[in-house]
């Protein structure tokens, strides 16, 4: 795509429940500067009408393969080569079935088929179906072809049954699209390097080739409209002399393994000037990213709105709410590693203000808030699960007893636990020291007070003995 020109999307709408929240995602698309076609199939015809897709995305919305006045000049194929990127959303089973096996029985396979741009899939189903061996096969599949699947959100569903299946909150499937083309608030941005990928079909995929998709070779992209992803200028030279810990490690323990942190807090709207937070400060989870660096890992740090410079050596993406760091955490899947030391909000508003809440005399205002994505349990049962999975307890009281009862829970390997009370300046949060309890499944390991930096590189040691251990 060429810099300042908008992005071109062209959203396919399957049919499931879950296919109003198309509305919603064609929105914040055109909100941040894109262009929409929609492609609606007999099934999301059930569920949204082509007259509101029109009017939202105010673009013609295309239904058939039979249109006879765009089959005369191949309407399908200029349809499926116009756009810079496919999403296909909500994608099915039946979907997702089509897309793997490489039939085109209607026109918004037929056009999956015949493109050769990125395609980007988004799964929705009962938690049964997108559990059952023939879905993930056929996910693997595109996954090989280099479609990029999301992976589902996990909760309450339509039919009443819990688990994964859901699918993703608009600004999360937003915040995907924008790493994914390497786009920016507003416009397309510029293309990051390529890289070479195969067709769509398992068994047709040499003969229909998929072209280039644009995922930046060191994930140098931007994430939605809040946030940026950025490497470290230092990534050129060498990792461990550029970090200041470079005299930390023997050698290079984590050369060749990809770490992934999260740190600071998240920040969820209330109005355009208030939010809900906390007082993280984003500086063991840098610490860590940096440690993890100069052991010779390839670290991607997702980080929270914080002042902090980036660590020499790491890959940064910047975002504000938990739902944006989710949706950053997926992408930037797989990893050997997750540590996630951010300290995500709980809650957000339900219904987050255009305009800010004005003072009233008779009461103050109330917020509905609701649950924000568990990012450490939804990490804990995703078919990408790291093979070391970290959490972080930031606890009041009963410290050790609350970390065990969250590991468990949330199906980590180990929760570096440690007590933050106190008001500022005599928390943790903040602070440039911190004392860690380490639950393990063998047990709880009592470190004593250590600056946040000897933390960081006490616990990177830790990982890749962890890590020798599985090789082993």
């Amino acid at each position: 795509m060429d810099e300042g020109k908008a992005l071109r999307i062209l959203l396919i709408i399957g049919g499931g429940i879950a296919a109003y929240k198309s509305c919603e995602l064609i929105r914040l698309i055109r909100r941040n500067g894109g262009e929409v076609t929609c492609v609606l199939t007999d099934g999301g015809a059930q569920f949204v009408t082509p007259m509101t897709l029109a009017a939202l995305s105010e673009n013609s919305v295309h239904t058939t393969l039979w249109d006879l006045k765009n089959e005369v000049e191949m309407g399908h194929i200029q349809l499926s080569r116009e756009a810079d990127l496919i999403v296909v959303c909500p994608a099915t089973a039946n979907m997702l079935a089509k897309m793997a096996a490489g039939i085109a029985d209607d026109l918004a396979t037929t056009l999956l088929l015949a493109t050769d741009k990125p395609v980007m899939a988004v799964p929705a189903m009962n938690v049964r179906m997108w559990g059952h061996a023939a879905t993930q096969a056929n996910v693997a599949t595109l996954r090989d072809a280099g479609v990029m699947v999301l992976q589902p959100d996990e909760g309450t569903m339509a039919c009443g049954e819990y688990g994964a299946g859901r699918l993703p909150e608009p600004d999360a499937i937003w915040a995907a699209i924008a790493r994914w083309t390497g786009s920016g608030a507003g416009s397309a941005g510029e293309a990051a390097p390529k890289e070479e990928q195969g067709g769509l079909g398992g068994l047709i995929a040499s003969l229909i080739p998929r072209g280039t998709k644009t995922r930046a070779a060191a994930q140098d992209a931007l994430l939605a409209d809040k946030g940026s992803a950025r490497i470290s200028p230092d990534d050129l030279g060498p990792r461990a002399t550029a970090t200041g810990f470079g005299d930390a490690f023997d050698g290079a323990p984590l050369a060749g393994r990809h770490v992934l942190v999260t740190a600071g807090p998240t920040h969820e709207p209330i109005d355009p000037v208030r939010y809900i937070a906390n007082r993280s400060s984003g500086k063991q989870g840098f610490a860590i990213a940096a440690a993890a660096a100069a052991a010779g890992a390839r670290v991607t740090l997702v980080a929270g709105p914080v002042t902090l410079d980036t660590p020499p050596g790491v890959t940064r993406i910047d975002v504000q709410t938990a739902r944006e760091m989710l949706a950053a955490v997926r992408t930037a899947l797989p990893a050997d590693v997750a540590v996630m030391a951010a300290a995500v909000a709980d809650w957000r508003t339900r219904d987050a203000m255009d305009q800010k809440l004005k003072k009233r005399s008779s009461a103050p205002p109330a917020l509905m808030l609701e649950e924000n994505p568990d990012i450490l349990a939804t990490l804990g049962t995703s078919d990408a699960r790291p093979g070391l999975l970290i959490g972080f307890a930031a606890e009041t009281q009963d410290v050790v007893e609350n970390a065990r009862g969250k590991r468990t829970r949330k199906r980590a390997d180990w929760i570096v636990a440690n007590d933050v009370s106190g008001g500022i300046g005599q928390s943790v949060m903040g602070g440039a020291s911190n004392t860690i309890h380490l639950v393990t499944q063998s047990g709880v390991e009592n470190w004593p007070e250590m600056p946040k930096e000897e933390v960081a590189v006490k616990l990177v040691e830790r990982i890749a003995g962890a890590l020798e251990n599985i090789d082993d």
